[in-house]
């Protein structure tokens, strides 16, 4: 039996006991670094520190000194401070868990817009199997001309499969988080933007997350939070937010078209009047409304009103969104450290 088989076994065990229960009961539980290290169970680690009192003062050459076809779970361990650097996990380094001193603490920002997302991430996540905790990710390029490539400036890249990110913060105003590919999960964190800020063709849990609305008097029609490409009904992807909420100083939709099949559920969510009457849009998209899946469960507050809805949008039943909220939608019990069972 191989490590990871064996973690696997162990975490299957303790998930079951422990942290397969539902919301309610997990509320006095903590998801923190010390939880997660012990989950994670490797004695392996590299200490960042900008003062120089660890292995490296650079994120990239911590990153840099895993070693190629990494097998076995790593330790980047990147204390406070602010890393003004680009950082990279490339696709043959996988099984690292970066762990930050908090979001408020440990930065890793740059300032850079491209013609192309990827080109103008601040992070980029190629790597299966990496696991964040308690750090911030920013780009603070400049507001150029709106939908243009002077506005393509991507905080994080996330183009693997089995990544999570454990009170994580994502601050860009324009196209912050590019959700690419693969099965993800949020718990917790904090995305702020304007346009389009969660974008991509992944499967990906946003569990108890805060996303917040930035103000872009650029535009009309309002920006979007979410802009999910999806071409055919066979692709099992989509985003689920849970519970968390949506607030800001402008604005918004909670989603528009990108694909015929474009799937976003917000369940048990608070939305503020942030959110327009309409809730979501096809802006920019010219196909049939018929087979798109914008979708509200329980939601409340202000931005949750449904008289005004677009003609498309749904109100999804108990048994009609009990798919979404498992944690099976990700296959999460396979290969995440710790998540939250959600109920309908």
């Amino acid at each position: 039996m191989d490590h990871r088989t064996g973690m696997i076994l162990v975490l299957s065990i303790v998930v079951m006991s422990v942290w397969g229960l539902d919301a309610s009961a997990m509320q006095k539980t903590k998801f923190d670094a010390p939880l997660l290290t012990e989950k994670i169970a490797t004695n392996r680690s590299i200490i960042v520190d900008i003062e120089g009192k660890g292995d490296y003062t650079s994120v990239q050459k911590a990153i840099d000194a895993v070693p190629v076809g990494n097998s076995n779970w790593i330790i980047v361990h990147v204390r406070k401070g602010i890393y003004k650097e680009r950082v990279h996990i490339p696709e043959n380094k996988p099984f690292i868990f970066m762990r930050g001193n908090g979001k408020g603490k440990t930065v890793i920002e740059s300032s850079q817009s491209s013609v192309d997302n990827v080109a103008s991430a601040t992070f980029k996540v190629e790597a299966n199997h990496f696991v964040a905790f308690g750090i911030s990710i920013r780009n603070d390029a400049p507001i150029g001309m709106a939908f243009t490539s002077e506005n393509q400036s991507v905080a994080a890249f996330v183009a693997a499969d089995k990544v999570a990110f454990y009170h994580c913060a994502f601050y860009s105003l324009h196209n912050t988080l590019f959700d690419n590919k693969g099965r993800h999960y949020y718990h917790e964190c904090y995305i702020q933007g304007s346009i389009d800020f969660i974008f991509g063709r992944a499967t990906s849990i946003f569990n108890n997350c805060e996303i917040f609305v930035i103000s872009d008097k650029r535009v009309k029609p309002y920006g979007s939070i979410t802009a999910h490409h999806r071409e055919h009904a066979e692709e099992n992807t989509g985003y689920v937010f849970i519970r968390g909420k949506v607030y800001g100083i402008d604005e918004v939709y909670l989603g528009r078209a990108k694909g015929p099949y474009s799937r976003v559920i917000f369940a048990k969510t608070y939305l503020s009047k942030t959110v327009v009457p309409n809730g979501w849009t096809n802006w920019s998209y010219d196909g049939s409304t018929q087979n798109l899946y914008h979708a509200e469960y329980k939601c409340h507050g202000p931005g949750a009103e449904r008289q005004h809805r677009s003609d498309w949008a749904k109100e999804l039943t108990k048994q009609e969104v009990e798919s979404f909220l498992s944690i099976d939608f990700i296959d999460g019990t396979s290969w995440l450290p710790v998540w939250l069972q959600q109920k309908s």
